[in-house]
C-alpha cells in the first residue's frame, strides 16, 4: 500500500510548510472584527499554525501516535534548517540595485532566530501535549467521539502554545509586556474558533482515509503491516 505512505508524506509536507512559514511571517500583526462581537489582534503567523494541529490529529487517528510524533520531530529540524538559510541570506551583502537592501531584509527577518526559538519551545510543548491528550481520549472513549478528542486536545495545547510563545517573545523584548494579555486572549480565542471549525474537515479526512484503506473504527494503519504486504 504505497498510497498510504504517499498520503503520509503529503500530510507531513503540509505540516512542515505551515510550521516554517508561520515562523517567517510572524512580525506582521492584523486585526479581525468578528461580527462586531470581538476584535482579534493577532500575528499573521497564527494563520497557518492551526493547520499543523489538524494534520497531527489526522495522522494520530489514522496512522497512530508514533507517526504523529515523528512528523512533529521532523518539523523541528525543518524549522532550524530554515533558520540557517535565513542567517546565510542575511550575512551576504546586497547589491546596490537589489530591490531588498540589507537593512530591510534584517528588519523583516532579523527577529527570526528569536521567533524560531520561542516557536519551537511552544511548539514542542503544545504538539506533544496535543498528541498525548488526543490518544488519552481515544483510549477512554474506545475510539468513539472523534470531535471530543479533537477539540479537547487542541484547546489545551493551543493555550499552552499561545502562552509560551508570547511569554518568550515578551521576555526577549520583541513584544511589549502591556500587549501580553490582549494578544494571549485574542490568540487563544482565535485558535479555539479555528479548532471548532476544522472538526468537519477532520471527520471528512478520517472518513476518507478509513474508507480508502478499509480500516475499522479506532483501527490505525501500521507501516510495518504495509511493508509486510508489499
Amino acid at each position: 500500500m504505497l498510497k498510504a505512505q504517499q498520503i503520509y508524506m503529503i500530510l507531513s509536507a503540509l505540516f512542515i510548510a505551515s510550521l516554517v512559514v508561520s515562523n517567517l511571517i510572524f512580525q506582521k500583526f492584523f486585526y479581525w472584527d468578528f461580527f462586531g462581537l470581538y476584535t482579534f489582534e493577532i500575528s499573521v503567523g497564527i494563520l497557518p499554525y492551526p493547520v499543523t494541529f489538524l494534520i497531527t490529529d489526522i495522522i494520530s487517528e489514522v496512522y497512530g501516535k508514533k507517526k504523529a510524533n515523528l512528523v512533529v520531530t521532523t518539523g523541528i529540524f525543518a524549522s532550524f534548517f530554515s533558520l540557517l538559510i535565513v542567517y546565510a541570506s542575511d550575512a551576504v551583502p546586497a547589491t546596490s540595485w537589489s530591490p531588498i537592501n540589507n537593512q530591510l531584509f534584517g528588519k523583516v527577518f532579523g527577529a527570526t532566530a528569536i521567533a524560531v526559538f520561542a516557536s519551537m519551545v511552544a511548539y514542542l510543548l503544545a504538539q506533544y501535549i496535543d498528541i498525548q491528550i488526543f490518544h488519552f481520549w481515544k483510549r477512554l472513549t474506545k475510539g468513539k467521539h472523534l470531535w471530543l478528542r479533537n477539540n479537547f486536545s487542541t484547546f489545551l495545547s493551543q493555550f499552552v502554545d499561545t502562552f509560551s510563545v508570547l511569554f518568550l517573545l515578551c521576555s526577549f523584548g520583541k513584544i511589549d509586556w502591556e500587549l501580553f494579555g490582549g494578544l494571549l486572549l485574542s490568540g487563544f480565542l482565535f485558535k479555539v474558533l479555528i479548532a471548532a471549525l476544522d472538526t468537519p474537515f477532520l471527520y471528512a479526512a478520517v472518513y476518507g482515509l478509513r474508507s480508502m484503506f478499509n480500516l475499522k473504527p479506532a483501527e490505525e494503519l501500521r507501516f510495518e503491516e504495509i511493508r509486510s504486504e508489499a
